[in-house]
């Protein structure tokens, strides 16, 4: 596939418009509790409540709709540990077109019964064995298919970006802003708003303590990487980087944390039994940052992003529990 140009805000903002109407303009939730426990004034942007249950939607949809007619004709391919795979699917379904999403066979099984449901062709890898980009791209040359990255895609990017514009349209600048990073697109993505609307904000990527190659690359000045982290954090079990999403991390990102699955078992509790609501693992990496004080936010205005809820009942209650 020809190369695309590096994404700006203002892909960002053409994002937005093909998403008017169609993604969910998801709340911004504040907690009392968690204003007391850390000091700060903190919103949370509940992509949780996004359509198929995360931000994925959005970078998903804003790629589709750039597709020619022989692209939509072969349809769409991708790999994912879930939630891109749900995106491209529920994506693909409401442009009328295929999709094939390639996704771990150990894969929290809504995430893939979701995949299926919304219509995607479901094949199973084994993440320690095999290499899901050497199956997609394999996949994408015989079957003639438009393969969609879960992350390191211009238009991927500018499609999560549009999650923190509106959370900075709704609560105005903030301090500093946290993101969960896995691939990079939503950080990303989130970095280019913050830059364009908040300049003074500071962006803060988190990731799980098993796969840090973010971190690492940040402190190496290229991209690391790493075996695949074995970390509840599915969605953020990435072993890399991408090319177009680490320059931008690289550039507009203060710093990269890390949080301990303890951590996000906490944070999980806390937005169950405090928020009422449901948050993967994943959706709780940027606010078990800030929960725990990795980060000092004593009198900040800080924004949280939760990027997503999608996670097994059965597990869930392990979790809670």
């Amino acid at each position: 596939m020809q190369a695309l140009p590096v994404p700006t805000y203002v892909d960002v903002v053409d994002a937005a418009a093909r998403l008017e109407g169609v993604a969910h303009r998801t709340p911004v939730l504040t907690s009392g509790t968690a204003n007391d426990r850390t000091g700060a004034s903190i919103f949370f942007k509940c992509e949780n409540f996004q359509r198929m249950g995360a931000f994925k939607f959005r970078g998903a949809y804003n790629a589709i709709s750039h597709f020619d007619y022989a692209q939509r004709n072969a349809g769409v391919l991708t790999y994912s540990s879930g939630n891109h795979a749900q995106a491209i699917a529920l994506s693909a379904r409401l442009a009328d077109i295929r999709a094939t999403v390639i996704m771990p066979h150990d894969a929290p099984a809504a995430k893939i019964a979701a995949a299926k449901g919304y219509g995607g062709e479901v094949i199973v890898y084994d993440r320690y064995k095999e290499n899901r980009e050497q199956i997609g791209e394999r996949l994408a040359q015989q079957r003639g298919m438009t393969l969609i990255p879960p992350y390191d895609h211009p238009h991927v990017i500018a499609g999560q970006g549009t999650a923190v514009q509106e959370l900075i349209a709704e609560t105005g600048p903030l301090d500093l802003l946290f993101v969960c990073l896995g691939g990079g697109g939503l950080l990303a993505g989130s970095a280019l708003s913050a830059a364009a609307l908040a300049p003074g904000c500071k962006v803060i990527g988190v990731e799980p303590e098993a796969g840090n190659d973010g971190q690492q690359s940040m402190a190496r000045g290229e991209i690391v990487h790493i075996d695949v982290p074995h970390t509840i954090a599915d969605g953020a079990a990435a072993t890399h980087l991408g090319i177009y999403t680490f320059p931008i991390i690289q550039r507009l990102v203060e710093q990269v944390v890390t949080v301990t699955d303890e951590q996000l078992l906490d944070a999980m509790r806390f937005f169950a039994q405090r928020m009422k609501i449901v948050v993967e693992p994943t959706g709780c990496l940027a606010a078990a940052a800030v929960m725990s004080g990795i980060v000092p936010v004593e009198g900040k205005r800080v924004g949280v992003l939760v990027s997503g809820g999608n996670v097994d009942i059965s597990r869930l209650g392990q979790y809670l529990a």
